[in-house]
């Protein structure tokens, strides 16, 4: 046979390529290129990338080491960057001794509850803290019943760190400064299945680690920072649950002969998604927030939405003919009967001192009385009515404040909140500047970051509207429930540290903008060059900045005129 009878041979066994469509063939005529062919389950569950050993080889590993380090390092690079995180916001925790802005409140009531299982009554706020802070130490509490405006969940957690270590600063910030490293580690874990990457995810966790608000309120025996550990908590229980259910789906979608798997419309339209465990922990954190505070149960109302938004992209996916009534026939009413009631029942659970005590504020109020509701057990009752002072309270709240703020301002950091100043004179108190020196703790956050989230949300809005990138709704969506409700408040005293809910999603969105910055995985090596360039520039800029003013974060005694110079806008004095 001859070579030319062979090449002609081999060329009738090689199966001819399916020939484009004549309107794809049009389309192409305009750049149009048709994707390659795409396994449904790949694109339900997008695997993580293998990672490289280039970075660890370069460090002078050897093959075997910088594969296991490879491997490891979707937990190391977190733990590392958890780890400074840590290291910053223990440093000099118990300083200042003194009981700081609103720790006046939640410090005592923490003890109280602690001792007495509901909140107790003190003296006069300057006597009991010079009593408290005084060396013999007095609790000056009393049994009588106090009244106050928010839940004990976020109170019991301060006074975790009072039993372990005592009624001093150091103790009520301790588990402040726990929730704080936690919720980095929390971020980059988040980060990194939200992304499908270990750096963008690390790289979150570090702007986080390097943000003043969530610094300083890592610091300060606040709630608000609680409602922010377990909402963020919920929404990675979220991110699991939006995997596990989607893995269901991609099991149960028929196999070809080729080993390939399409979209089928009975998976899509009646696959159940059955047991969700990940949602119902979603449902616990998002109760514990809401019992913190109650702007917690915003996440809630958001939340439920984003699942379900999520599961009808999952059903679109896997081949539902109607994914709307798909959502509405097998999904919404198990995620409405899991998450809602879930949620009530752990912020009942948090009052379980109020309940079982028999001198708390409003115990008894229903106690032998009649009415509409009398079949409702008294206890829930007395609680309702107390719930329903405290919302009247917190609606009508309108004392001016000096570092109230409109939440229109927060993003771009208009009226920070000064939770202690003290200026030392030559002599006193380290201060060696013959001008005087000044002594801060600004929650503030760090400005550079904040600026470049505004950026990075515009960057997102147009990824979520015009791209439909389902991770920029999601952001989006956090971000919203921590800043838009407060729009309906404008009329209320409100300060910019509650803003501290929502940081994680703008750390979040500047790691997504910075991913944009590195360019596709297909760009130029020049494309990929400037765009590192450029990404680490910013970064390191952001970090800087936090460097710069780290001293009005954590009370350092600095001369007047640096105190000064921080200052950037009169708004901030």
């Amino acid at each position: 046979m001859s070579e030319t009878a062979t090449q002609d041979r081999a060329a009738e066994d090689v199966p001819a390529e399916p020939q484009p469509s004549p309107w794809a063939q049009r389309l192409r005529r305009f750049g149009y290129a048709e994707r390659p062919r795409t396994d449904t389950r790949e694109r339900l569950v997008p695997a993580f990338p293998e990672p490289g050993t280039k970075l660890w080889q370069m460090l002078g590993l050897g093959p075997e080491l910088s594969r296991l380090l490879a491997r490891a390092s979707g937990w190391l690079g977190p733990v590392m960057v958890a780890v400074l995180a840590g290291g910053l916001r223990f440093w000099h925790l118990g300083t200042p001794r003194e009981v700081v802005f609103d720790e006046t409140y939640y410090a005592k009531d923490a003890y109280s509850l602690l001792k007495l299982g509901y909140e107790g009554t003190w003296p006069d706020a300057k006597i009991a803290n010079s009593d408290i802070l005084a060396h013999p130490q007095t609790i000056p509490l009393s049994h009588d019943p106090g009244y106050v405006v928010h839940p004990p969940a976020g109170k019991w957690v301060i006074a975790a760190g009072e039993w372990m270590f005592g009624m001093n600063p150091f103790g009520w910030r301790f588990m402040m400064a726990v929730l704080g490293t936690l919720s980095v580690l929390m971020l980059c874990r988040i980060g990194r299945r939200l992304f499908r990457s270990t750096a963008l995810g690390c790289l979150a966790g570090l702007l986080m680690a390097v943000d003043g608000l969530q610094f300083v309120m890592s610091r300060i025996a606040l709630l608000d920072l609680v409602i922010m550990f377990f909402a963020l908590a919920a929404f990675g229980c979220l991110l699991v649950d939006r995997d596990w259910s989607r893995a269901r789906l991609a099991r149960a979608l028929p196999v070809d002969e080729e080993g390939w798997a399409g979209p089928d419309r009975t998976v899509g339209d009646r696959q159940g998604m059955g047991w969700r465990p990940w949602r119902i922990a979603a449902a616990v954190c998002l109760g514990l927030a809401a019992a913190s505070k109650w702007n917690g149960l915003y996440f809630l109302a958001f939340f439920v939405v984003l699942t379900l938004a999520w599961d009808l992209g999952s059903r679109r996916v896997a081949g539902a003919r109607r994914p709307w009534l798909a959502v509405l026939r097998k999904d919404a009413g198990w995620s409405l009967l899991t998450m809602i009631p879930v949620t009530v029942l752990t912020y009942l659970a948090t009052w379980t001192g109020w309940f079982l005590s028999d001198n708390a504020y409003n115990r008894h109020w229903a106690d032998h009385r009649g009415g509409t509701w009398s079949w409702i057990p008294a206890p829930l009752r007395s609680l309702w009515h107390y719930e329903y002072e405290v919302y009247q309270f917190n609606v009508t709240l309108h004392t001016p404040h000096p570092y109230q703020s409109n939440p229109w301002s927060w993003l771009v950091l208009g009226r920070p909140v000064s939770y202690y100043f003290e200026s030392p004179k030559l002599g006193q108190d380290g201060c060696h500047s013959s001008g005087g020196c000044s002594k801060e703790i600004l929650a503030l956050g760090t400005p550079l970051l904040w600026w470049s989230a505004c950026f990075a949300l515009l960057y997102l809005l147009y990824r979520w509207v015009l791209r439909r990138d389902w991770r920029a709704g999601a952001i989006l969506c956090a971000v919203g429930a921590g800043l838009l409700p407060w729009l309906h408040y404008q009329d209320r005293t409100i300060f910019y540290f509650y803003a501290v809910s929502f940081v994680p999603y703008l750390c979040l969105a500047v790691a997504m903008m910075v991913g944009a910055f590195l360019g596709p995985p297909g760009a130029t090596e020049s494309r990929r060059m400037w765009g590192a360039v450029g990404a680490g520039t910013l970064v390191l800029l952001i970090i800087w900045n936090f460097i710069y003013f780290f001293p009005i974060y954590t009370g350092m005694t600095i001369p007047y005129t640096g105190w000064q110079a921080r200052m950037w806008f009169d708004s901030w004095v």
